[in-house]
C-alpha cells in the first residue's frame, strides 16, 4: 500500500515537473527575443557615446538586459530543481567527491578571500554516489557558505564514519542566519539574498536525500553555519550501477 502511494506521489510528481518545464521553456522563447533585440538597441545607442539622448536610452536598455538575465538565471535553476533525474548510483568516496568540488571551487576561495581547510578522514566506507548529481549538490552548499562571507573567512570541511555510514561537515565563518531564515533554507524560491533564487539548497537537499542521505543546518547571527550531511553505507555494495529516480521538487 505504501509503495502505490510513493508510485502515485512521483507519477503526480513527474507530471508537474513536465508541465513547469515546459512553461518555463515557453517563457525562454520570448525571452530569448527581447534578449536579442536589447542587444542591437544596445549596439545601436553605443554608436554616439556623445548624444545625450542616446546615452540615457542605453542606460534603460542596460537595466532590461540585466532583468533579462536574471530571468534567465532562474529559469535555468528552475528547470534544474524541477526536472526529473535518474541517479546512476556507484560505489564511491565521498572524500574524493569533496576533494573535486574543492579543486573547483579554489580559485573563488582566493578571489573571495576564505580560507578553506579540510579534514578528511582517512578509510572512510564506501558509499553510492551519483558523481555528477553530488558534485552539483555540494558545489551548492560551498557557493552559499561563500555568499555568507562577502569579506571573506573560513570552510572547514571535514568528514567522518557514523554509526551506519558516513558524514560531511561544512562550517563556516559566515554572517549566520536567525531562527526564522534557518527554518526556510530548504523552501523552495526562499531567498535572503537580492538576486538569489532560493533553490541552489532545495536542490542540493533534493540531490542528497535521494542518494538515502540527509541534511541538517545549525546556525547563530553572527557566529556562521554548520551544514552536516549524512550518508548510509550499503549493507552490500551492488556488482553494478543502481538507477534511482528523483521526482521533482516540492518546495518543502
Amino acid at each position: 500500500m505504501a509503495e502505490s502511494v510513493n508510485q502515485r506521489l512521483v507519477d503526480q510528481y513527474t507530471e508537474i515537473a513536465r508541465l513547469a518545464g515546459g512553461l518555463a521553456h515557453e517563457i525562454k522563447n520570448p525571452l530569448s527575443t527581447i534578449r536579442l533585440n536589447m542587444e542591437l538597441l544596445a549596439e545601436d545607442f553605443s554608436a554616439e557615446p556623445d548624444n545625450p539622448l542616446h546615452r540615457r536610452a542605453l542606460a534603460k536598455v542596460q537595466v532590461v538586459q540585466r532583468e533579462c538575465q536574471r530571468l534567465q538565471d532562474l529559469l535555468d535553476d528552475f528547470l534544474n530543481f524541477a526536472k526529473v533525474r535518474r541517479l546512476k548510483l556507484e560505489p564511491a568516496s565521498l572524500n574524493q567527491a569533496v576533494r573535486r568540488v574543492l579543486g573547483f571551487f579554489e580559485p573563488k576561495a582566493k578571489q573571495a578571500k576564505i580560507e578553506v581547510i579540510d579534514y578528511l578522514a582517512a578509510d572512510l566506507p564506501t558509499v553510492l554516489l551519483d558523481a555528477e548529481a553530488m558534485d552539483g549538490a555540494l558545489l551548492n552548499l560551498v557557493l552559499n557558505a561563500q555568499q555568507a562571507m562577502p569579506e571573506g573567512g573560513q570552510l572547514v570541511v571535514r568528514t567522518f564514519p557514523t554509526a551506519d555510514g558516513v558524514a560531511l561537515e561544512l562550517i563556516d565563518t559566515g554572517c549566520g542566519m536567525d531562527e526564522h531564515t534557518l527554518s526556510h533554507i530548504f523552501d523552495a524560491f526562499f531567498s535572503t539574498k537580492p538576486a538569489g533564487s532560493g533553490l541552489g539548497l532545495p536542490t542540493a537537499r533534493k540531490i542528497i536525500e535521494a542518494h538515502g542521505g540527509q541534511i541538517v543546518a545549525q546556525s547563530e547571527p553572527g557566529r556562521g553555519t554548520r551544514f552536516t550531511v549524512k550518508f548510509p553505507v550499503p549493507a552490500r555494495l551492488p556488482a553494478g550501477p543502481v538507477i534511482q529516480q528523483i521526482p521533482s521538487g516540492s518546495g518543502d
